[in-house]
């Protein structure tokens, strides 16, 4: 037994969380602990507390479970953490945590400071979900939790591209494959497929995206009413940051979403040198070395001058060390 089951085996209501904005990691991680304790503790009183996430991943088990407000008055014996990298990012749902009894925290971010009373902390994990996977026994992951693990770790690696990816990785990717997933479809389904209007919305982005920092960086904006015109979500943006990244010659992307009037959401990419998690965690954010992100007040040009002088600063000590 695990010390994660044994947390769980001497709780009666367990509540699981995540970050706000969740990805694929965020809800498979949470849906793989979900269905595990339905199947292995099934008298347990367990519910996943989230904001709502792309309905892309509807395929999981659990999702149309998932309660996206949280409780006034739930004292859970135990609550799980999971994919999230500080207490903040759990917004509205940290009064979950704050009023629980007991509290595990399993992520894989550096920046994590290990805020619970227990901390399952891996930065060199592909995901949260090879972190879980470490915490459950591997010949009790059913099918179901197999395809949350796998959802979680294909979206966080970059279907196993991203440095992140391990030996250790594709081993947990492949006893995960052997519980019968198609995993093809669920490689599709998670990354890759994407509606008409979703479609419209990033090629918009990336005809509007501009080079800047002689031609390593990239930024491009998509404002409130831009959504609101092509009627999708934040949620419906995911992979712009990414298609950025890819651009020929760019070291560094920053996709904004505005997500309140002189607010926005940051993502982060950098392709080789540039710690992009350094940069969002001076912004209040977090992340990874190559794949971080942060939330940022005022108006577009601002936020991207304030960004530019921590990149240009990076790419200028890295030219220095290189000459």
């Amino acid at each position: 037994m695990t010390r994660l089951e044994e947390l769980i085996s001497r709780a009666d209501t367990v509540a699981i969380l995540g970050h706000t904005n969740p990805d694929g990691d965020c809800i498979g991680s949470c849906l793989a602990a979900y269905n595990y304790i339905r199947e292995q503790y099934p008298l347990k009183d367990a519910a996943v507390y989230l904001e709502k996430g792309p309905q892309k991943l509807a395929y999981m088990k659990g999702f149309g479970d998932i309660r996206h407000e949280a409780p006034g008055d739930l004292k859970a014996d135990l609550c799980i953490c999971l994919d999230c990298a500080s207490r903040d990012m759990l917004k509205g749902f940290e009064p979950v945590l704050a009023s629980a009894k007991y509290a595990v925290c399993l992520d894989h971010h550096v920046t994590n400071p290990g805020y619970a009373e227990e901390n399952f902390i891996d930065a060199n994990a592909s995901s949260a979900c090879e972190v879980l996977y470490g915490q459950l026994s591997a010949e009790k992951i059913s099918k179901d939790v197999a395809e949350c693990l796998y959802t979680g770790i294909v979206t966080d690696s970059g279907v196993f591209k991203y440095e992140n990816t391990s030996a250790k990785t594709m081993e947990i990717a492949g006893v995960l494959m052997g519980k019968g997933i198609e995993f093809g479809r669920i490689i599709d389904e998670a990354f890759y497929r994407k509606t008409y209007l979703q479609t419209q919305i990033m090629g918009r982005a990336l005809l509007e995206s501009i080079l800047f920092l002689d031609g390593k960086a990239v930024f491009s904006v998509v404002r409130k009413k831009d959504m609101e015109f092509y009627g999708v979500e934040k949620s419906d943006l995911d992979g712009i940051v990414e298609q950025l990244r890819l651009i020929d010659g760019v070291e560094t992307a920053i996709f904004l979403c505005e997500s309140e009037t002189g607010e926005f959401k940051v993502s982060l990419r950098s392709k080789d040198y540039v710690d992009v998690s350094q940069i969002a965690g001076y912004f209040g954010g977090g992340g990874h070395r190559k794949a971080a992100g942060c939330t940022m007040c005022g108006n577009a040009r601002d936020v991207i001058n304030n960004l530019s002088e921590h990149i240009k600063r990076q790419i200028q000590l890295h030219e220095e060390a290189s000459a």
